[in-house]
């Protein structure tokens, strides 16, 4: 289980330089502050420095058992060019990072290389070395295989946190994505000592009261277009709840499994539009194509994309998404 032809490349890379700089996506989840603290833990040494930084939001309060959070900083505060390798992790493209993505690698592009590792089917394969592998179920799971293939040492610490990226990615290892290598690689790092109690308490099982407001207050305003369910996280729900945006995070998964429908979306409500997150639990619906659509892309049952206006925008998109559902092979007559 190895990455024959990318390890030797991003070692190099690594292997060259002594001030690296890690972004993941903006708004992240497990798998993307997983990612940046393994990466950081793998390769920085007394000579070598690495920082990480986020496109935007904030690092999901689950995740407090990870040390060491408190070193990721925002994308839009660094000066790329202080760095001699870039390294994207989990970030299908450029706009994933947020706003400021295109600038960050387009800057990096000038004067260093660039790594992308990640796991989507839509990875543009923007950077000078890509390590993309749609068949691995996180992001996590390819760095364990490049870290093994690597020589990298694995303590307790660095398995846990590399078992949360794939726990979070996998809903506890229950998604389509979950292949017999995920399994593999979860069974190698519980062998190294990762701690599933506590993932598993952070990830399922504990939740502040913020998040039970949240929840009531998203699912009281659950409705359906067609085949197609939703709901909106505004700014005045977040306020009222006391709840950060990261806390609504599983409720489209929730939402996923509801009888008669054969996808759910989620819209989180913001000054220009709405960031937009969908899944879906049958094969022929494609939800990497759907918010592919609208400039998005992901995983074929999970993905997501932005829309820019106003509510106009906001029905045009479930209209739209609606009518695709509707004529794809698996299509009910039967509606939600």
């Amino acid at each position: 289980m190895n990455y024959p032809v990318e390890s030797p490349q991003i070692r190099d890379a690594i292997k060259r330089s002594e001030r690296i700089l890690a972004v993941s996506h903006a708004n992240p989840d497990a798998d993307a502050v997983a990612s940046l603290m393994s990466f950081k833990r793998a390769f920085e040494t007394d000579a070598r420095s690495v920082t990480l930084a986020l496109g935007a939001g904030t690092v999901p309060e689950t995740l407090v058992f990870i040390e060491g959070l408190d070193a990721i900083g925002l994308a839009d505060e660094i000066d790329v060019s202080e760095f001699d390798l870039v390294a994207l992790l989990d970030c299908a493209d450029e706009e994933r990072v947020g706003p400021v993505g295109e600038t960050v690698v387009a800057d990096a592009l000038k004067h260093a290389p660039v790594i992308n590792i990640d796991h989507h089917v839509t990875n543009s394969r923007y950077a000078t070395i890509n390590l993309v592998d749609p068949d691995a179920a996180a992001t996590c799971e390819i760095l364990q295989l490049l870290y093994e293939d690597l020589g990298i040492p694995f303590d307790a610490d660095m398995a846990t946190i590399l078992l949360s990226g794939i726990q979070g990615d996998t809903l506890g290892l229950r998604t389509p994505s979950t292949t017999g290598r995920t399994l593999q690689v979860s069974a190698q790092l519980l062998d190294h000592g990762a701690d599933l109690d506590t993932i598993v308490d952070h990830l399922f099982r504990i939740r502040p009261y913020s998040t039970l407001k949240l929840w009531a207050q998203a699912l009281s305003r659950v409705e359906t277009v067609g085949e197609l369910i939703w709901t909106e996280i505004t700014p005045e729900m977040l306020e009222e709840s006391g709840a950060d945006e990261s806390e609504a995070e599983g409720i489209v998964n929730f939402l996923a499994g509801t009888r008669g429908a054969r996808a759910a979306a989620m819209l989180y409500r913001k000054p220009d539009g709405w960031r937009v997150s969908m899944r879906s639990l049958t094969e022929d619906v494609d939800v990497s194509e759907l918010t592919g659509l609208f400039g998005g892309g992901g995983h074929s049952r999970a993905a997501g994309c932005s829309l820019t206006g106003d509510e106009s925008v906001r029905e045009t998109f479930l209209n739209t998404v609606s009518e695709r559902i509707s004529t794809s092979p698996g299509a009910s007559i039967v509606r939600v």
